[in-house]
């Protein structure tokens, strides 16, 4: 059996915490795992993927053995939602390089628009599992 799909986040952004917490109750079924980028498991995946170590401008989704970011992340996770969240799969029309400067803009300016936080977020015990330190 494949390993779970883990999203990798940017453990204090507002933004990126409410995207999880979004995805986490949209996830009926319990398939994605998650870490912060900044979490030991998040460092170890940066470090073998040879990316930047202190910079979270993207999150990450390791699925089946490969990594994905950016917006590729976003639609390949989109994808594996309840059914009702296929019609986002259209946004794979468009060309990487587009969906990526308009995903770009958003995490530029994601700490203006949404502030974030001192620390990383702390799951509660019922979600406590399904994320990686």
């Amino acid at each position: 059996m494949d390993a779970p799909p883990v999203i990798f986040f940017d453990g204090i952004c507002n933004y990126c915490n409410g995207v999880i917490n979004f995805i986490i109750r949209q996830d009926k079924k319990k398939i994605f795992r998650f870490a912060t980028l900044q979490s030991n498991y998040g460092q170890k995946i940066l470090r073998e993927q040879n990316l930047p170590l202190e910079q979270f401008d993207s999150f990450l989704l390791l699925d089946k053995g490969k990594i994905y970011s950016k917006s590729t992340a976003g639609l390949r996770l989109y994808n594996k939602l309840p059914w009702y969240w296929k019609w986002t799969q259209i946004f794979w029309i468009f060309p990487r390089f587009l969906r990526d400067a308009i995903y770009g803009v958003i995490a530029k300016n994601r700490y203006r628009w949404f502030g974030k936080k001192d620390s990383c977020m702390v799951p509660d015990p019922g979600l406590r599992s399904r994320f990686f330190d």
